[in-house]
């Protein structure tokens, strides 16, 4: 590996954990990167993944502040990510590449339309009594399901995080942002585990990465938690709107 081809996947791991730690989608910056410096798509995938776990690591323990409090709902839907997190990475393993791709950019998208209505949604959901502490069954379904789809690619998977608690859970936005950074932490250390067991990585790749990933998810958390709430709704919808156009764009 060329000096400059490190800087640039040292770059990415850090421009990776910012944008995860804030809002979600940073491996749109490392896993492009890898492609274009010629590593192979399962390779950079997993390797990429595994680079980001100190990351989410790095973005969770930055935001304890706003997990204050939050200990019985992060165990239960940390329970959901985990159990999503190892079976979208048994189906990344054992499935051909191109399985769930065409879903991807829809999800996305529909992540992000349902955060720009969610004041709206969250207002019904509160006057039918389905708006809780802990968002009830139908969080717990969709939790997992992100897990999914966050062990097999991962991308904004923080988008549909926090679009699904926010819409769920009658909390504050931070305080949401802080458990979205967990789950997709746990989510991530879980398909992590098995690429190290089941794949093969680079590890120059995971360490560069991870690496600029620490740095990120520190600067993340600086720069997201003084967005007021209004504002960083308004990002997460935006970069989700974003990062589906780019995968509609270059996928289709």
């Amino acid at each position: 590996m060329s000096p400059w081809a490190a800087l640039a996947i040292f770059a990415a791991g850090l421009a990776a954990g910012t944008i995860n730690t804030i809002v979600g989608s940073g491996s749109l910056v490392t896993f492009p990167t890898l492609l274009a410096l010629g590593y192979p798509p399962l390779l950079s995938n997993v390797s990429n993944n595994v680079g980001l776990v100190p990351g989410t690591v790095s973005g969770a323990f930055a935001y304890r502040r706003e997990l204050t409090g939050q200990r019985s709902r992060v165990l239960r839907l940390g329970t959901a990510s985990l159990l999503g997190g190892v079976a979208g990475a048994a189906l990344l393993l054992g499935l051909p590449g191109t399985v769930f791709r065409s879903a991807v950019p829809a999800l996305i998208l529909v992540a992000a339309i349902l955060m720009a209505l969610q004041p709206r949604l969250s207002k019904i959901l509160e006057a039918r009594g389905d708006r809780k502490m802990h968002g009830g069954i139908g969080l717990f379904l969709g939790v997992f399901l992100t897990g999914v789809y966050g062990g097999y690619f991962g991308a904004a998977q923080g988008v549909v995080l926090i679009a699904l608690l926010a819409i769920f859970v009658d909390d504050d936005l931070q305080r949401l942002n802080g458990t979205k950074n967990v789950l997709a932490m746990l989510v991530n250390t879980a398909a992590g585990v098995l690429f190290i067991i089941f794949s093969t990585l680079s590890w120059s790749v995971v360490g560069l990465i991870a690496a600029g990933s620490i740095v990120g998810g520190q600067v993340g958390a600086h720069i997201g938690r003084r967005l007021p709430a209004a504002v960083l709704r308004w990002v997460i919808v935006t970069v989700g709107v974003v990062v589906a156009c780019i995968l509609f764009a270059e996928w289709y």
